[in-house]
């Protein structure tokens, strides 16, 4: 299965905070994928915290995407891979525009508390 990221249509992601400007779209369904979760993620000009219930692999694709890990700050630029270990406490920034993929382990990561 081949998936062009410019065909991806990413929809509004609610982070909690009014005015956030986060898009997001998992390109693979439970059902294709039972074991990892993919997705791509767009954001502009924002900055929210999350705490992470699962593994994931970040690659961005275009822009810069800082993350800070448990007090720790990774950049990210167009290329980069960046490892989040489950549970940590992050907090995504993106000082002007990011778009990568994101690959996570288990794939229902959308329903773990």
């Amino acid at each position: 299965m081949a998936i062009k990221t410019s065909t991806v249509k990413p929809e509004k992601f609610d982070t909690g905070k009014e005015g956030d400007k986060v898009l997001l779209k998992d390109v693979l369904t439970l059902e294709e994928s039972p074991r990892l979760g993919c997705g791509i993620m767009e954001m502009e000009e924002t900055s929210f915290a999350w705490t992470l219930k699962y593994d994931e692999v970040d690659y961005v694709i275009e822009g810069t995407l800082e993350i800070d890990i448990d007090g720790r700050k990774v950049v990210g630029h167009k290329g980069d891979i960046i490892f989040i270990p489950k549970n940590s406490s992050i907090n995504f920034t993106v000082p002007n525009y990011a778009k990568f993929m994101y690959v996570t382990y288990p794939a229902n990561w959308a329903e773990l508390e």
